[in-house]
C-alpha cells in the first residue's frame, strides 16, 4: 500500500524552504557590524559579503549533485542529514574568530543548503500529484517571500541585542525542523507504478528549455531585489527604514503573485508567462524612467507580482515532466540554474550598467526583454494545452 501526504507532511517541507533564504536575508543587517569587526583583514570589503552570498553559489553548483545523491540513496535521511549539518555549520561562526574560518563554513554550509533545497522540492513532487501538487509549490514560494520580511526583522533585533554573531543563533530554527521531519516524513515510493507516468521515457522532454527559461526569469527576479537599495537612494532617499519598507513590500508582492498562480495553476504555463512577463517588462519601465520615491517602489512590486507568478510556475511546469525516478535530478538543475541567477545577477547588472549609461539603462534593456518573451508567450499561448 502506498502511503499518502498529508498537510503535515506539507508543512515540513515548506518550513524547510525558509531555510536558503535564512543563509542570507537573516545576516543583511549586521553586515556593517561584521565588515568593521574585520576591517584589519586583507580583502575584507569582498570577502565579508562574499561570506554571506557563497552559500548561494554552493546551492547553484551543487544541487544537480545533491538530486543526483537523492535519486540514489534516498530522499528522507539525506534531508534530515542536511537540515542537521545547516544548523552545526550556521552556528559554528559563534565560535570563531578568523574570517577566513567563517568563509570556509559558510561554504560547507552552502552544501547543506543544496541538499536541503533540492530534495525538499522533490519531496513536494513526490508525495502530491495535480492540483495539490501545484498548491504546494504556490505555498511555497509563498512562505519563502514571507519569510525573508520577518527574517530580516528578526536578524536586526538579534543584531541589535548580541552584536554582529547574533542572527547565526537563528540556524537553530533548522533542529526542531530535522527533528520534525524525522518522525513525520516518509521515504517515497519512487518505483510505484501508479506514480510512474504513462510515457517515462518522454517525460523529461524539454526540460532544458524549462531551465533555461528559469534562469532568465531568476535573472529578471534578482535584478531588482539586489538593486532595489541603490534604485531608491536615487530617488533621493536615504533612511533605512524606507528603504526596507520598499524591501517588504516588494517580497509581498512575490507572495501576491505566488498565491496568485494559486487561483490560475489550471492554465497553460505559456499563458502564465505571458501574464507575468508584461507585468515584469511594465515595472521595469517604470523604475527606469521614475524619479519618485513612490512611484519607484510600486515599480518594483509590481515586477515582483509577476516574477512571483512565473517562479511556481516554472516549477510545477518542471515536476510535472519528470518520472519520479528522476524527480531529484530534474529538481537539481532547476534549483541549480534559479540559484546561479541570483549569483550572475549583480555581475550582469554591473556589466551592462557601464555599456549602457547607469541602472536605467540596465532596467530598460531587461524590460524590452521581458517585453520580447513575453511576446513569444502570447503567441504560443493559443496552442497550449492545460
Amino acid at each position: 500500500m502506498i502511503r499518502q501526504a498529508t498537510t503535515r507532511h506539507g508543512v515540513i517541507l515548506m518550513l524547510t524552504a525558509v531555510m536558503p533564504t535564512m543563509a542570507i536575508i537573516a545576516l543583511v543587517p549586521v553586515l556593517p557590524l561584521l565588515l568593521r569587526e574585520f576591517a584589519g583583514v586583507p580583502g575584507y570589503a569582498v570577502l565579508v559579503p562574499m561570506a554571506l552570498t557563497i552559500p548561494a553559489l554552493c546551492v547553484a553548483l551543487f544541487s544537480p549533485l545533491a538530486g543526483w545523491m537523492s535519486d540514489r540513496v534516498g530522499r528522507k535521511r539525506l534531508l534530515i542529514g542536511a537540515l542537521a549539518g545547516y544548523a552545526g555549520f550556521g552556528l559554528l561562526p559563534l565560535l570563531l574568530d578568523s574570517l577566513h574560518a567563517i568563509l570556509a563554513v559558510r561554504i560547507a554550509l552552502g552544501l547543506t543548503e543544496a541538499v536541503i533545497m533540492t530534495v525538499a522540492t522533490a519531496l513536494v513532487g513526490d508525495y502530491f500529484e495535480g492540483e495539490r501538487r501545484e498548491r504546494w509549490v504556490s505555498i511555497q514560494i509563498a512562505v519563502a517571500s514571507l519569510s525573508a520580511i520577518v527574517l530580516i526583522a528578526a536578524g536586526g533585533a538579534l543584531g541589535e541585542a548580541l552584536g554582529s554573531r547574533g542572527p547565526f543563533w537563528l540556524y537553530l530554527l533548522a533542529l526542531p525542523v530535522a527533528v520534525a521531519g524525522a518522525f513525520i516524513l516518509f521515504e517515497p515510493d519512487r518505483s510505484a507504478p501508479a506514480q510512474r507516468p504513462a510515457a517515462a521515457t518522454g517525460a523529461t522532454r524539454g526540460i532544458a528549455g524549462l531551465v533555461a527559461i528559469t534562469f532568465g526569469i531568476g535573472l529578471l527576479f534578482y535584478t531588482i531585489i539586489v538593486q532595489l537599495g541603490p534604485v531608491i537612494e536615487g530617488t533621493g532617499v536615504t533612511s533605512p527604514a524606507l528603504i526596507g519598507l520598499a524591501g517588504a513590500a516588494a517580497n509581498l508582492g512575490v507572495m501576491v503573485g505566488a498565491l496568485l498562480f494559486g487561483r490560475l495553476k489550471a492554465a497553460p504555463g505559456e499563458r502564465l508567462l505571458a501574464i507575468g512577463l508584461p507585468l515584469v517588462a511594465l515595472g521595469y519601465v517604470g523604475v527606469a524612467l521614475s524619479a519618485d520615491f513612490y512611484l519607484t517602489a510600486a515599480s518594483a512590486v509590481v515586477i515582483c507580482v509577476g516574477n512571483g507568478l512565473m517562479l511556481p510556475t516554472m516549477l510545477a511546469w518542471v515536476l510535472r515532466r519528470l518520472p519520479p525516478e528522476t524527480r531529484g535530478r530534474g529538481t537539481g538543475v532547476w534549483t541549480g540554474a534559479f540559484f546561479l541567477a541570483q549569483f550572475i545577477a549583480p555581475i550582469l547588472a554591473a556589466a551592462l550598467s557601464g555599456v549602457l549609461g547607469g541602472l536605467s539603462g540596465t532596467f530598460l534593456f531587461f524590460a524590452a526583454a521581458a517585453a520580447l518573451a513575453a511576446g513569444v508567450a502570447l503567441l504560443r499561448a493559443p496552442r497550449a494545452r492545460a
